[in-house]
């Protein structure tokens, strides 16, 4: 069932090679009729984005497009783009490109994130091979690269008549899944011959992935030297000014944590609701996460473990923010043991979540 997004145009950055062995972008329309390449479905999962590298420049680059979405930044008027262009942009990059290097992949020379949202469309592909060869599954960055705008193109030249988009989101946001939303309406808004889109709804509440989430946080605990006094539920924040005009995900950042606490059987003091990543001088969601890793620490809490369910994939808000920033600030006022239980990935219980979720937006499709 097609979800309705607002339209807002998404930026644009220089284009990478086709990642999953898909056509490149061409201006021929009959070219698909002629490679007789027609009725395949696509499956595009999208996740934040990623600077291309560490450096300075790169990192501008990204978060020029990042903050000059109004969604993720809603007033951007004259005094914003004066704080954008003329402070954040200049002091910034750098700053944030010495924390990308403390988790960059040196292997592939790119983020984890984008390691793993490209091993989580590859296992994908795999799970659905039984569907047929008409189905294709991409993978896609909002900001950055490989662009969205660029694999629903290359989808749509391939054949795909018809595409499911999985924003990797559990939990709806204004400033996440309906961007998404919007930068694929929009580039759909470019196209004369346009697929049908379906969009996956959020699944913050879904069986399959409360138990993911279960069963992950508690194979980590058995691993673990020392046994947390408690364990952290970690969101990424929003401003409160969104949710007071009615954005729900603070709604939904609840009741994945509820269901979690009735799967594991733990109580609100063993179980913590907190929001992390807050920017700038507005109020954001609270608790805020480090200010609660702070507190408890100064309480006499020795032993603590996070959990990060809004993030379907390790990235630098979860290694270097958490793992780092939050480990650092826990054991600086009297904390001795701190742990970060790694994000679902592309572990076969998180695959076991966006394989289900895909397979039920396909029904009447295959």
């Amino acid at each position: 069932m097609l979800r309705a997004c607002k339209s807002v145009a998404s930026g644009t950055m220089n284009k990478p090679e086709p990642p999953n062995g898909l056509p490149p972008r061409a201006n021929d329309p009959s070219a698909r009729e002629r490679a007789g390449l027609r009725s395949r479905i696509g499956v595009l999962i999208v996740n934040l984005g990623t600077p291309d590298a560490t450096d300075a420049a790169s990192v501008r680059r990204y978060l020029r497009e990042f903050l000059s979405d109004s969604r993720v930044i809603e007033n951007q008027g004259l005094v914003w783009k004066f704080v954008l262009n003329a402070i954040i942009l200049t002091t910034r990059p750098r700053r944030k490109g010495l924390d990308y290097e403390k988790i960059w992949n040196r292997e592939r020379n790119e983020s984890p994130l984008k390691t793993i949202t490209r091993a989580q469309a590859t296992k994908l592909r795999t799970a659905l091979d039984g569907l047929g060869p008409q189905l294709m599954v991409d993978w896609a960055m909002r900001y950055g690269n490989p662009s969205l705008d660029s694999r629903i193109e290359a989808l749509g030249l391939a054949g795909c008549e018809r595409i499911v988009l999985l924003p990797l989101y559990p939990q709806y946001a204004a400033a996440t899944t309906a961007t998404v939303c919007d930068a694929a309406f929009a580039t759909l808004a470019k196209l004369r011959d346009q697929p049908t889109l379906r969009v996956v709804p959020p699944y913050y509440d879904e069986p399959v992935y409360i138990e993911a989430l279960a069963s992950s946080i508690e194979a980590e605990l058995q691993r673990l030297p020392f046994r947390p006094e408690l364990i952290l539920a970690s969101f990424h924040g929003i401003p409160k000014s969104y949710v007071d005009d009615g954005d729900p995900y603070p709604r939904h950042c609840a009741e994945t944590t509820r269901l979690l606490r009735e799967r594991l059987k733990l109580g609100e003091d063993a179980l913590m609701l907190t929001f992390q990543s807050r920017f700038g001088k507005a109020e954001w969601l609270q608790p805020y996460t480090d200010k609660t890793v702070e507190a408890l620490a100064r309480r006499g809490v020795k032993s603590l473990a996070v959990v990060t369910p809004g993030f379907a994939a390790d990235c630098l808000e979860t290694l270097e923010e958490i793992a780092v920033e939050n480990a650092h600030i826990f054991k600086s006022n009297g904390g001795e043991n701190f742990a970060l239980i790694p994000c679902l990935n592309d572990s076969d219980a998180g695959m076991a979540v966006l394989t289900q979720l895909v397979m039920r937006e396909l029904q009447g499709w295959v």
